[in-house]
């Protein structure tokens, strides 16, 4: 992950879980980031344009998260390593470029409960920050 690489406006990148989907607005780019498929949901179903699972934290790391939020500030921080690390850092880089060509808003499905302490949350927060 490039230190230097300017980002998209908070407003650019939205999380939304799977279960609340409110549908597809004009001009989104819908990309489940998610390692697993969300339970129950039909591929069929779920209205989405990739599938970036590259860009979610790894097994190892969601294993010891078990999301519990009192591990969240760690388990960000070890994401975001993981984040800056290959196959993650190209994941950030493709979204980025994606939000970068003026494609429309970008938005991160999750079947995650608790949205703000997720993955989903933790990425979003890398994808808008800049200066990083």
């Amino acid at each position: 992950m490039s230190r230097t690489t300017k980002t998209a406006p908070a407003g650019a990148v939205e999380v939304v879980r799977v279960y609340d989907d409110p549908g597809r607005r004009p001009g989104e780019h819908r990309v489940l980031v998610d390692r697993l498929w969300p339970r129950g949901v039909q591929k069929a179903a779920l209205d989405y344009d990739e599938w970036a699972k590259d860009a979610a934290p790894s097994a190892e790391l969601r294993r010891w998260y078990a999301h519990d939020p009192a591990r969240f500030a760690e388990f960000a921080g070890r994401y975001r390593t993981e984040l800056g690390r290959e196959p993650g850092s190209s994941a950030v880089e493709r979204l980025r470029g994606r939000i970068a060509s003026g494609g429309g808003r970008l938005v991160l499905l999750t079947a995650t409960r608790d949205v703000e302490h997720s993955g989903a949350a933790v990425l979003r927060d890398v994808l808008v920050a800049e200066g990083r």
